[in-house]
């Protein structure tokens, strides 16, 4: 599970950095996804906490090497990919767009490396 694990790190840098820069300055946070809504200061730093704490989760699962949880990951993301999609209809905001974007690049990156991992195991055997 190499491939996988190495995939883990770009999720585990998006929700560290987003965490962090949700957390320290909402606002220009919310500009740099392209946000035209407008979010209250406390909910965005909240939103930074969650992602932090799932960053620091996803870095403790690729430390100790948890392969029992890449597959887990996928299916959390696949359905974090499904609202997002539900909110960019209802809100038209563009947030929801590029958030689907970050999410969907690091969900086929680990999707692919899971798959050529569990094809490699297979041959192994």
């Amino acid at each position: 599970m190499t491939k996988t694990r190495l995939s883990l790190y770009y999720l585990a840098s998006y929700l560290i950095g987003g965490g962090v820069g949700f957390l320290a300055a909402p606002q220009i946070g919310l500009d740099l996804f392209l946000s035209n809504g407008t979010y209250d200061d406390s909910m965005v730093r909240l939103v930074g906490l969650l992602l932090l704490s799932l960053g620091i989760l996803i870095a403790q699962i690729i430390r100790l090497r948890l392969y029992q949880l890449y597959s887990t990951t996928l299916i959390v993301r696949a359905i974090i990919l499904i609202v997002l999609a539900g909110l960019y209809v209802t809100s038209e905001d563009p947030l929801m767009l590029t958030l689907f974007g970050i999410v969907g690049i690091g969900f086929v990156f680990t999707l692919v490396s899971y798959m050529m991992d569990r094809n490699s195991s297979n041959q192994e055997n």
